[in-house]
């Protein structure tokens, strides 16, 4: 396809796609004759993939980059391709106020042997989840263990629907495109559900 229909398919002005192209976003078509450049159902892929890691991920160029470098190196293993996706879609997430406190980081820990979670001591959720228990202290709310244990059940029931998704995937470049849209996806589906359940609980109330 040419690049017209490329960017009526995508849903993106011509001038994006280039642009896409120019900044390493989006391999190059097939240069064919003169200005004529033909794109493949690839091209649409990876553009679709660009989009939402943009517009619903609200990851910077770079970050993107990030991440599709880590997915199209097949020599990674698909653990670490994913976490390497990860931590360049959980960046902005992290807060610029520096570390969080021994404290909390210590309640994170404790939380999740309470699930029974096996991770390691760099995982980019370990930062977040402690920062957020600083982040409301300071604002003088205390998150109690109940609390705490109650998202963790909830986030271990998403996380193993994760996974359960790739089951029945072909290769690793599926999986690994399923893990990382369904990071980016999730995260702001979870925002959603819990706020149409807060509304449902609260008018229980």
């Amino acid at each position: 396809m040419i690049i017209t229909e490329l960017a009526e398919r995508s849903g993106l002005p011509s001038a994006t796609i280039k642009y896409y192209v120019r900044d390493g976003l989006l391999p190059m078509g097939e240069r064919i004759s003169g200005k004529r450049t033909e794109y493949t159902e690839s091209h649409l892929r990876r553009l679709r993939l660009v989009r939402a890691l943009l517009e619903v991920g609200k990851l910077s160029t770079a970050s993107v980059i990030e991440v599709l470098t880590a997915l199209d190196a097949p020599e990674l293993d698909i653990t670490y391709a994913f976490e390497s996706a990860q931590r360049a879609l959980t960046r902005s997430v992290v807060a610029v106020t520096g570390e969080p406190s021994a404290d909390s980081l210590a309640r994170i820990d404790a939380v999740s042997d309470r699930a029974g979670w096996a991770y390691s001591s760099g995982n980019i959720g370990r930062v977040i989840a402690a920062q957020v228990i600083d982040a409301a202290e300071g604002a003088e709310v205390h998150l109690d263990d109940d609390h705490l244990d109650a998202y963790a059940a909830a986030a271990n029931a998403v996380a193993a629907a994760d996974i359960a998704a790739l089951r029945d995937l072909p290769d690793r470049n599926s999986a690994a495109r399923v893990m990382v849209i369904g990071t980016v996806l999730g995260d702001p589906l979870s925002a959603g559900l819990r706020r149409i359940a807060q509304t449902h609980h609260a008018n229980r109330k």
